[in-house]
């Protein structure tokens, strides 16, 4: 079957971050064990197994209305109850955003659904979702498929109200169907819906959210500028029948393109549908080059590569499913965008994960390898010199202990000249938080606050909210000019660790500002988009853009506040490998140093003193071999890489 392989890689991405977060767990115990560690080290340890033990992947699927969005997913995870579990059929069926991920700690599957009248608020979605009251929640039982079509059907309940009330709500009134009786509309009666349900994918972090068509991303602001975003991989519904529409092509350059820029979202278009050109008169030679012709358009148009543009048919996947149809499953060409998810989503999360929390674990473990590896180097240097000088072997004890005092004293120097520099660095870690203080943005949210409030021009509007991203910019010039001088400061001394130990060269750990500055364009060019709309729409929608400003705002905040929680960490763990590396020389040392000074004193026979430090010698050995297989269980390549796949990533992976 055709999801059975995308399970199987979730299940290895999977493993192989449990046999990351056993391997960093022991690596702290080793540490600890051989008394190594620092409260810093700790922490970044501990952040490290965070990060791998919270990460789960979303899977956004985007398009118009009627593009077959509802019926690929239910194609990709509901077809084992041979039957259509979500609603899918002609018109709008997917009213309302619906999320379907796996909660582990809920006793039963549920459906939670929140009603539009929440519009009315300016709480976020994501605020809401705090707050279960406000939700209705209904038991799902997965063992019963008429009970689950019955609950998933709620989902795309509609209710009548007066038009004046549904333009409150953002709804536009050109958009939506009237009903018979006068000024009454027909709108979604839920704004947003939770689906927590087993599945062995979404059991493993894979996380689905189905969005409704253009007019939901317009008045629904936090979809574009914060679940999108948020999602590793963007889905974008074609229909082959229609090919990329006006309106196709108003989502795709609103509310997609530009989030292939930042490198955390892999984009894809699914033209769906093919099966409308299966044509049998003129034969499959016939389909397949009108097939290839209609994926390089649709490429072009989009401005993607074609290879990302996957022609299938969910309608036919589906029945291909449900009757056991190998050969009709294999025409429907499902497999195709599931391949693609598996190697593409996978693979860039994987990378993340590489470069997020092995690289510095890495870094840290091979250092205290070589170190302990010198030591070994100076045990067999040492028990070779004893051996040769029989008669002058409490001497040369001597002169051991003191060589080795003069190592310890030089890296106890390093480690005081450390310290003084990650004071240093701590003070410059004060400017940079300086530079984006809470406070600082406070104002200029009270700023902007206080202009909209008595805004009632556009143009008014649009000034406020200009001056508001420019201020924020400002602090963001500031935080930079600090960060390129706490970047150099650092990249000194590690030059300077580097030439002293060239063996041991470590790459230079950069503050790195970019990321949060394209994040900030973004929000800045929804801000001018929704700007131009102001135009067009109506002066009754003053809710609309006041929940629009809402979220904006809550996003700059949360950019905020992980670009001040990172300037802290960067500060504090900047120089922490190379503190590492002075501490764990100089502890070493230490040992040494009581273990030539137990040997000169607890025995007086040399061939005893040779045993002794050959013992001493053989315990380094099994450090060493942890530390060894430790390290090889870490650089064990990751699952999609083992396989030796040659991805083509575009920006994915980067950034």
């Amino acid at each position: 079957m055709s999801m059975e392989r995308l399970e199987r890689q979730v299940d290895a991405y999977v493993a192989w971050k449990r046999d990351l977060v056993r391997e960093i767990t022991r690596y702290r115990s080793w540490l600890a064990h051989n008394k190594l560690i620092s409260e810093a080290v700790d922490a970044r340890l501990e952040r490290a197994l965070k990060l791998l033990r919270t990460d789960h992947i979303t899977l956004a699927f985007v398009g118009e209305f009627s593009r077959g969005k509802t019926e690929l997913i239910n194609s990709l995870f509901f077809s084992e109850y041979g039957q259509r579990i979500l609603p899918s059929r002609a018109g709008r069926t997917t009213m309302c955003p619906t999320e379907l991920f796996f909660d582990s700690r809920a006793e039963r599957s549920y459906i939670r659904l929140l009603p539009i009248e929440t519009r009315l608020e300016d709480a976020s979605i994501a605020q809401l979702k705090r707050t279960p009251r406000h939700w209705l929640q209904l038991p799902l039982d997965t063992r019963d498929p008429d009970s689950m079509i019955e609950a998933f059907a709620q989902v795309a309940m509609t209710k009548s109200m007066p038009v004046e009330l549904a333009i409150q709500l953002g709804f536009h009134p050109d958009a939506l169907e009237e009903v018979d009786s006068a000024n009454e509309v027909r709108v979604p009666a839920w704004r947003h819906a939770m689906v927590n349900f087993d599945h062995p994918l979404l059991r493993q972090g894979l996380r689905i959210l189905d969005t409704p068509g253009l007019n939901a991303l317009g008045s629904e602001p936090e979809l574009t500028l914060s679940m999108l975003p948020s999602a590793q991989a963007i889905v974008f519904l074609l229909s082959a029948d229609a090919g990329v529409t006006a309106s196709d092509m108003d989502i795709w350059q609103q509310h997609i393109r530009q989030l292939d820029g930042d490198g955390r979202s892999s984009l894809f278009a699914v033209l769906n549908k093919i099966d409308v050109l299966w044509d049998d008169v003129a034969g499959e030679v016939f389909v397949q080059e009108a097939i290839t012709r209609m994926r390089a358009v649709t490429a072009q148009q989009l401005g993607i590569d074609s290879q990302d543009v996957l022609p299938l048919s969910a309608k036919q996947a589906l029945l291909g499913k449900i009757r056991g149809d190998q050969a009709l499953l294999e025409r429907s060409q499902l497999d195709s965008l599931e391949k693609l998810l598996c190697e593409r989503i996978l693979l860039q999360k994987e990378q993340l994960i590489e470069r997020q929390v092995l690289g510095q674990v890495v870094t840290l473990l091979q250092s205290s390898q070589r170190i302990l590896g010198q030591r070994l180097e100076k045990v067999h240097e040492q028990g070779t010199l004893l051996a040769g000088r029989r008669e002058d072997s409490g001497q040369t004890l001597l002169e051991l202990t003191a060589r080795t005092r003069h190592d310890h004293n030089q890296h106890h120097k390093r480690l005081l000249h450390l310290k003084t520099n990650q004071r240093l660095l701590q003070r410059q870690g004060e400017l940079l938080r300086e530079a984006i203080r809470a406070e600082r943005l406070e104002e200029h949210l009270t700023r902007l606050r206080r202009s909209l409030t008595g805004s009632l021009t556009t143009l008014g509007i649009n000034l406020s909210i200009l001056h508001f991203f420019r201020a924020v910019e400002q602090d963001l010039g500031q935080l930079e000019n600090e960060a390129n001088l706490a970047n150099k400061m650092v990249a000194a001394i590690y030059r300077r660790h580097n030439e002293d130990n060239p063996l041991q060269a470590v790459d230079i750990p950069a503050f790195r500002l970019q990321p949060y500055q394209q994040e900030l364009k973004h929000l800045e060019r929804k801000a001018d988009q929704f700007r131009l709309q102001l135009k067009t729409l109506l002066t009754e929608q003053r809710t609309l853009t006041r929940r629009f400003f809402a979220t904006l705002v809550q996003e700059v905040i949360s950019l905020h506040q992980r670009l001040r929680l990172e300037a802290e960490q960067w500060s504090d763990d900047a120089l922490m490998p190379l503190v590492q590396h002075a501490l764990e020389n100089k502890q070493q040392l230490e040992a040494h140093m009581l273990r030539l000074k137990s040997l000169t004193l607890e025995s007086r026979q040399n061939s005893q003193r040779v045993e002794l430090l050959g013992r001493y010698g053989r315990e380094l050995e099994q450090q060493l071999a942890q530390a060894a297989e430790m390290l090889r269980a870490l650089r064990r390549p990751a699952p999609i890489r083992r396989q030796g796949k040659v991805v083509s990533l575009g920006n994915a992976g980067h950034g």
